[in-house]
C-alpha cells in the first residue's frame, strides 16, 4: 500500500480545524492552523476546552490535510484534548511535516512523549496542583523534550507557583531547555500583574504566558 492509500484510511477523531493567531509558546502572535483533536485522560479543574472531551467525527489524514492546506499559514499546531490519546496522531504528524508545514504539538505531561518526532515543537504543560491533575505528571517528559522545546506550567495560586519553581529546581529544566520555562495564570482567574511580582522575584528563567489569543479575540469564540 502506498502512503497515499495509507493516509486515506487512516482516521482519528477530530473536534475542529481553525485557523487563527497563535496564542502562547515560542510561536505566539504567528498566524497558525490548529487541529484539535477530540478525547483527554485529564479533568483540570480550569479547562476551557471540556467541549472537546466527547465532540468530533472521524476525518482521515487526507482530509486534515486539504483542510490545512486550505489556510495560507505554515505553522499548524495539534492540540486537544490530549492529541497522543490517538495512535495516528503520529502518522499525522509527518503528513503535515511533508506538506511542509511547521508541526506544533500541545500535549499534557500525562502521556509519554518519546515517539513525537524530531521536527515537531513541542509544548508541554505539566499540570500544578490546583489543576486537580498533577499526580498524573510523567516526570521523564521532561527529558525526552529537545533543548528547542516550550515548558508550560498553568498556575492558580502562589502554591502553584512554588510547584513550578520546585519542578524545574528538582528536574534541572534549565539545563535542558534554551527557552524561558512558561509561567501561565489561569486567565480571568490569576491577576497578571501579581503573577509578574512572583516571576520578577524568582532566580530561575521564567516567562509570563499569557493565553494572547484570548485577549486578540472573544475568549469563548470558537470556530464555527
Amino acid at each position: 500500500m502506498d502512503v497515499t492509500a495509507k493516509r486515506e484510511d487512516l482516521k482519528l477523531t477530530v473536534n475542529e480545524i481553525f485557523y487563527s493567531i497563535q496564542g502562547e509558546g515560542s510561536y505566539a502572535l504567528h498566524p497558525c492552523v490548529f487541529v484539535r483533536l477530540t478525547g483527554c485522560n485529564l479533568r483540570c479543574t480550569w479547562c476551557d476546552t471540556t467541549y472537546s472531551f466527547y465532540e468530533g467525527e472521524p476525518q482521515t489524514i487526507t482530509q486534515i490535510l486539504q483542510t490545512v492546506t486550505g489556510y495560507a499559514a505554515k505553522n499548524v499546531e495539534i492540540t486537544g484534548g490530549e492529541p497522543l490519546l490517538q495512535k495516528n496522531v503520529y502518522p499525522l504528524m509527518h503528513a503535515l511535516h511533508e506538506s511542509g508545514h511547521k508541526v506544533l504539538l500541545e500535549t499534557s505531561g500525562s502521556v509519554k512523549v518519546n515517539q513525537v518526532p524530531q521536527f515537531v515543537h513541542t509544548i508541554l504543560d505539566m499540570k500544578a496542583p490546583g489543576s486537580g491533575e498533577h499526580k498524573k505528571n510523567r516526570y521523564e517528559n521532561l527529558q525526552l523534550l529537545k533543548s528547542s522545546d516550550d515548558l508550560k506550567i498553568v498556575i492558580a495560586n502562589h502554591e502553584d507557583f512554588q510547584f513550578a519553581e520546585d519542578l524545574i529546581r528538582e528536574h534541572k529544566v534549565e539545563a535542558l531547555l534554551q527557552n524561558p520555562v512558561i509561567i501561565q495564570p489561569v486567565f480571568g482567574e490569576l491577576n497578571l500583574a501579581e503573577a509578574g511580582e512572583w516571576l520578577k522575584n524568582s532566580p530561575l528563567n521564567l516567562r509570563l504566558g499569557m493565553q494572547l489569543h484570548k485577549y486578540i479575540y472573544e475568549p469563548t469564540l470558537r470556530a464555527v
